[in-house]
């Protein structure tokens, strides 16, 4: 009886569980990552084009971006984009921007300091909390490195 139900379970999930064509989306993941990287040269050439040099006009690239991708995420569009393209769009720094906003906005009817305030890092915080562990591991890390003089 035992081996009936979990062959019948096994199935259950077979139907229901969706398929996804790997090759269909990196392609799209490359596509919408090509297309944002695309959008961040082109702010980066207008800047430049205005007088800033690089370093100045990759910060406002960076702003621009986050803001673009903040107000697409405030109107419900980046979460079409980034359903769309995966990865493509959530590994950049509009992806973060995003994760950031998105929660922001969920829990805004909470209130300020109960919705918005504790809610706001929700998917953020684990990459802020492991990034700063991890940067500051490999630090040390290095640090050791210099003063045992291998480098």
């Amino acid at each position: 009886m035992d081996e009936k139900k979990k062959k019948e379970y096994n199935e259950y999930v077979k139907q229901v569980t969706p398929t996804h064509n790997l090759p269909l989306n990196m392609l799209k993941a490359f596509i919408t990552g090509g297309i944002i990287c695309v959008i961040g040269q082109a702010i980066i050439n207008f800047c430049m084009a205005g007088g800033m040099d690089e370093k100045a006009a990759g910060s406002w690239c960076t702003l621009i971006l986050i803001l673009l991708s903040v107000v697409l995420t405030g109107f419900n569009i980046f979460p079409k984009i980034a359903k769309f393209g995966g990865a493509g769009a959530l590994v950049p720094i509009t992806g973060f921007a995003n994760s950031v906003a998105a929660p922001a906005i969920e829990f805004k009817k909470e209130g300020q300091v109960f919705g918005i305030g504790c809610k706001i890092f929700t998917i953020a915080g684990p990459v802020i909390l492991y990034g700063i562990c991890t940067s500051a591991l490999l630090g040390f890390i290095y640090y050791v490195i210099l003063k045992i003089g291998i480098i």
